[in-house]
């Protein structure tokens, strides 16, 4: 992406692949190359860094032929493997400064990325893409609903067809958003799998796309191809089928916002806590506690690079919802099948007894047995509630409104099957533990326990608001 937006006249198009480290600063995410979601870090980049950031290579004396170059490479590993690290264990390490020093990585970027805010000035002075460049290229974008930087990825398409002067951009803006892993479309089957979840079969015949874009793009052949491109092409989980769409979201999609009620006791699935389409009329409490030491761990989820500390896609998030410090909100059994699909907001009113905390959701198909599938998570670091470019820390006992950063999917809630939503303060190691401190939190080795409160009356009417499609898309 930074490179179109130099608008190179050699650079005719692109294919944009689960893009989210080029992805800089677009309208309201921060990202700054996925190493941000709602101010926490995202640990995915700590473990890729350490085999990406080594610099250290042997070096030939100056003046020496390419023939002795050829033969003394042979003698030398150039790209060197780096010994595996247990990231399960090494990402634990705190202060979160000296985890490559830890493993016994590589010194480098990371020791500068690990101490800067998301609104540094240092993010924009580098590669990355920001609303503010220019983007004037036709281009193709392929996301998938399990990658990392799916959200980003759809706010920057949105971004180029809305900010694009020039008609072959503007008109020439492509989406393909497939039911896998970081990169993984060519690895769909005919029963595909994500984690535990089968989807069906979400094959699509990438090579035949890719090769009539260039041909269309780079050799000039007028093949047809963009007569029966849609603008959006996304596959539904649960109907397990593709669809294409004008626009992202799909204009079908219509806004339904379901609140957060209790009388008091969500914690676990065995609690009381409900979704519903009807504002609360009482004011009621939810209350957990996060110890920093205990944190909440990923079970799933949109991620990638993290090697053998998380396991992304869609994975029965039961036993985990077991946990005290998770609260879990659950609608009633759909009658009728309802598809979701588009961006989802989510807004809560909360409180604690810590200056900065964070809080998490994360989206849940629940089926008719029980099993509960993640669809998309996020997280909010309180501090950061107002912007990324002012800090604002918490006073206890005062009620706050916090948007968390949106989700995004597409699935059928088939009947039977209920809409569920987890509200915690961790996800570990997607994101990095919030010590709680207000302190500056990567040089730090200690951190507090929070009680974190979330609020749900007609005063603070805590929900979040889902797409839901009320006529079926064209299937594909």
């Amino acid at each position: 992406m930074g490179v179109a937006s130099l608008d190179h006249p050699a650079h005719t198009t692109l294919v944009a692949q689960g893009v989210g480290a080029g992805v800089g600063r677009i309208g309201d995410w921060y990202e700054q190359g996925n190493w941000y979601r709602g101010g926490a870090e995202q640990m995915l980049f700590f473990a890729w860094l350490y085999g990406n950031q080594n610099n250290q290579r042997p070096t030939f004396p100056p003046g020496l032929s390419q023939e002795d170059r050829a033969r003394l490479s042979r003698y030398f590993d150039l790209a060197p493997e780096m010994p595996a690290v247990d990231w399960a264990e090494g990402l634990r390490h705190l202060p979160l400064v000296d985890i490559m020093k830890n493993v016994q990585g590589p010194k480098g970027i990371f020791e500068d990325m690990i101490k800067r805010t998301p609104d540094d000035p240092a993010w924009y002075s580098g590669g990355l893409y920001h609303d503010d460049m220019p983007f004037e290229k036709p281009a193709l974008w392929f996301m998938s609903w399990y990658d990392v930087s799916t959200g980003p990825n759809l706010a920057l398409f949105n971004h180029v067809l809305e900010s694009a002067t020039r008609p072959d951009a503007k008109q020439h803006q492509y989406a393909v958003i497939a039911p896998t892993l970081h990169c993984a479309y060519t690895r769909a089957t005919e029963n595909t799998v994500v984690g535990e979840r089968s989807v069906g079969d979400a094959r699509w015949d990438y090579d035949a796309l890719l090769q009539g874009w260039y041909d269309y793009w780079l050799k000039g052949q007028d093949n047809g191809l963009l007569d029966t491109l849609p603008r959006v092409r996304y596959f539904t989980m649960g109907s397990n089928r593709w669809q294409t769409a004008d626009a992202w979201p799909p204009p079908n999609a219509e806004m339904v916002t379901y609140y957060l009620d209790s009388r008091g006791r969500a914690n676990a699935p065995s609690g009381d806590g409900v979704l519903t389409t009807r504002r609360p009329d009482r004011e009621r409490t939810d209350a957990f506690t996060y110890d920093p030491m205990n944190p909440v761990p990923s079970h799933g989820g949109n991620v990638c690079c993290t090697g053998n500390a998380v396991q992304g896609g869609a994975l029965d998030q039961r036993t985990l919802e077991e946990r005290e410090d998770i609260l879990v909100y659950t609608s009633e059994a759909f009658t009728d099948g309802v598809e979701v699909t588009g961006t989802i907001g989510v807004t809560l009113f909360v409180s604690s007894d810590v200056r900065d905390t964070d809080f998490t959701v994360k989206l849940i198909d629940v089926y008719p047995d029980g099993t509960a599938y993640n669809l998309d998570e996020s997280i909010q670091r309180a501090r950061y509630r107002d912007g990324y470019d002012r800090p604002v820390f918490m006073e206890p006992g005062q009620v706050y409104e916090i948007e968390v950063g949106p989700l995004s999917t597409s699935n059928w809630f088939a009947p039977g099957h209920r809409i569920r939503i987890e509200v915690s303060s961790s996800n570990f190691p997607r994101f990095t533990r919030n010590l709680n401190t207000g302190g500056r939190n990567w040089d730090e080795t200690e951190g507090v326990v929070a009680h974190n409160v979330v609020h749900h009356s007609a005063r603070y009417a805590s929900r979040i608001r889902l797409p839901v499609v009320r006529k079926i898309a064209s299937q594909q």
